[in-house]
């Protein structure tokens, strides 16, 4: 006699299951201490520039109107100074982004799991290497993205919103310009890509991670000077007696003298003296520079060289994975 075993069937609830999952799920928690860092960056320098822009910016304001308005030199209190020195570190924060992103990425994304032979394992485990790589390199980089993101745009927020004049501030200096644009959300996937890379092709973690930083830190230098002079140039022109011409609040570029044939030669340094002048055949001078009207073009230029070079860094790290892998 046969007995039959009643069976139980789970009832279908239609609905998908709660939480990532996936390749997704395991990048997310095999890097949840980066996660966390990444995260705390995000929402302190968030706080920081929102304090900046509300009660910082009402603080220093009304230190300014108390004691430097209407005069051309004052000494101001600690509510500017307080104002000054948050918002300094908020842009140096931003511009250093790049760095954090590369000796992670350079030291631990790839390498470490390279190295002790873990991503090996996950590969006999029915992901294959390209999968495997496309997650790795797809979900910090939404997450590193939507984060530069938010604090660019806040940083933009306090910038346009800024109550004193002061010139350490203006659109053009070092803190400022990267900070308040798009070459502060490239950077960091530049970083992704070359730690990537790297780590494919040395395989371990610590020299991955010191060719990532200087990698990124020459590529990104490149990319601004190339910017700076894909952008073409505006010149002002200025007379032996008037000397060297140029509007305020710029970005220079080049300066010389020009002889009579309209060449540009370096400097000698006459002065006054007319016969150093007649010598060096010397009529003029001349500055190169980038008004506040190229702040993005000079911006688009070097975002698409920084992300172009991502994505070729990003093809070669594949390449050689299946290179690797064949």
């Amino acid at each position: 006699m046969t007995t039959a075993i009643p069976t139980t069937a789970t009832p279908a609830t239609g609905r998908p299951p709660r939480g990532p999952r996936g390749l997704t799920w395991t990048v997310l928690r095999l890097h949840r201490s980066a996660l966390i860092v990444w995260a705390a960056v995000v929402l302190g320098g968030a706080a920081v520039l929102l304090w900046a822009y509300g009660p910082g910016a009402d603080a220093a304001q009304a230190e300014w109107d108390r004691v430097c308005a209407g005069r051309e030199a004052c000494v101001w209190g600690d509510p500017v100074y307080d104002y000054d020195r948050v918002f300094r570190a908020a842009g140096f924060g931003i511009n250093w982004l790049p760095a954090l992103v590369a000796a992670w990425a350079g030291a631990a994304l790839v390498a470490r799991e390279m190295e002790n032979g873990t991503a090996r394992l996950a590969w006999t485990q029915g992901i294959t290497p390209t999968r495997w790589l496309a997650a790795k390199l797809t979900v910090p980089a939404v997450l590193v993205t939507a984060g530069t993101t938010v604090l660019v745009l806040l940083h933009r927020l306090v910038s346009d919103a800024h109550p004193l004049p002061l010139g350490q501030w203006s659109w053009y200096t070092a803190d400022n310009f990267q900070s308040n644009g798009t070459i502060a959300i490239a950077a960091p996937l530049l970083a992704l890509a070359i730690g990537a890379l790297a780590g494919l092709l040395l395989r371990r973690a610590l020299p991955a991670l010191a060719v990532t930083l200087v990698a990124t830190g020459a590529l990104e230098s490149l990319a601004t000077v190339a910017s700076r002079n894909l952008v073409p140039w505006e010149t002002a022109l200025g007379t032996l007696k008037t000397g060297y011409q140029s509007p305020m609040h710029i970005l220079y570029g080049d300066q010389g003298a020009l002889t009579s044939t309209g060449a540009r030669v370096p400097d000698p340094l006459c002065t006054d003296d007319a016969k150093c002048l007649a010598a060096h055949d010397i009529v003029g001078y001349y500055t190169d520079y980038h008004p506040a009207s190229h702040f993005w073009p000079l911006h688009l230029v070097e975002t698409g060289l920084l992300l172009g070079t991502a994505a070729l860094a990003t093809a070669a790290a594949f390449w050689l994975l299946r290179r690797r892998i064949a």
